[in-house]
């Protein structure tokens, strides 16, 4: 399958061709989700939204994985600039790296959009939490705005108003994470619930640990779900500003990663002492019939001619 794709998408070189492969592997086994809507996308444009995956969770393993490198994740990010820069793609050392300059050169990626998601990653490595809002808005900005604005020139909007609301959706799927992963967080010693939606509700940070999930907490995660479901249907409007071989996709992670919000509330709000995940029929039910959509969608597969 990742062959036929990078055959639709033009991309020959076989260094490239295995830096893509690499950036696709990492999309299958971290980011199940968000793979499976890219399925749904014309095969040529699938290598790219891989690569801006594989990017992601490059920087993401040096801060957050069992073994985390934030001296790693500073010089990774600094040497990765530097090649979007001026580093001719075939000579880029790091295979991620290589796929994402290929990809935001294609597309014409803004840099300041892997600037800003650079910095954020930065935030993690000494940031353990937000005192308002609006200061965790800032760090999503960075950590999932900006990966909402990467998506659009790949996926051809139609109206200018697309970039803002796939900000919007950006921010949503991030805080659907948030909400989910609380527990799993605060094992890395991150909250990314403000501080001041906690004291609202009377929660400290204790509550948060590992155990059954006490009332308090619950009405602190409906509150932030409810938040977080006004995002979605801000967003929403947005899928429609996006070329017609595109909305299938980015309506199927829509509903799949809402459908989080669903799963915490089905599970009684217990999201301390276990992972909830959007169960395998549902996933099914949502991405089957929009594969055929998104088939019939395809006039031809839609590739970029620079």
């Amino acid at each position: 399958m990742s062959g036929r794709e990078l055959d639709a998408a033009g991309i020959r070189e076989p260094g490239l061709r295995a830096a893509y492969e690499a950036c696709r592997r990492l999309n299958a086994a971290h980011g199940r989700t968000y793979y499976l809507a890219t399925l749904l996308l014309p095969p040529a444009k699938r290598p790219y939204v891989h690569a801006l995956y594989g990017f992601a969770r490059q920087a993401d393993e040096y801060v957050d994985s069992a073994r985390p490198d934030p001296a790693r994740l500073v010089a990774w990010g600094e040497q990765f600039l530097r090649d979007l820069d001026a580093t001719p793609v075939e000579e880029v050392a790091d295979p991620v790296s290589r796929a994402a300059v290929h990809t935001a050169r294609t597309w014409d990626v803004p840099r300041g959009t892997f600037d800003a998601f650079l910095t954020s990653m930065r935030m993690d490595i000494t940031v353990t939490g937000y005192q308002t809002y609006a200061d965790l808005e800032h760090y999503m900005h960075g950590s999932a705005a900006v990966i909402g604005l990467q998506m659009v020139p790949i996926l051809e909007p139609v109206d200018d108003r697309a970039a803002g609301h796939a900000r919007t959706l950006g921010e949503a799927f991030q805080l659907s994470n948030f909400v989910r992963d609380v527990a799993e967080d605060l094992r890395r010693g991150r909250v990314y619930l403000p501080q001041e939606d906690l004291d609202r509700f009377g929660v400290t940070r204790a509550d948060l640990a590992p155990g059954l999930t006490p009332p308090h907490v619950r009405e602190l995660l409906a509150f932030e779900i409810a938040r977080t479901r006004a995002l979605y249907a801000e967003a929403e409007p947005g899928i429609a500003m996006l070329h017609p071989t595109s909305r299938d996709c980015i309506r199927t992670a829509f509903l799949l990663y809402g459908g989080i919000l669903d799963a915490v509330e089905r599970a009684d709000y217990q999201v301390l002492d276990r992972r909830v995940a959007v169960p395998l029929p549902r996933r099914l039910a949502v991405a089957l019939p929009a594969l055929v959509r998104a088939r019939r969608a395809r006039a031809a597969p839609t590739r970029p001619t620079r």
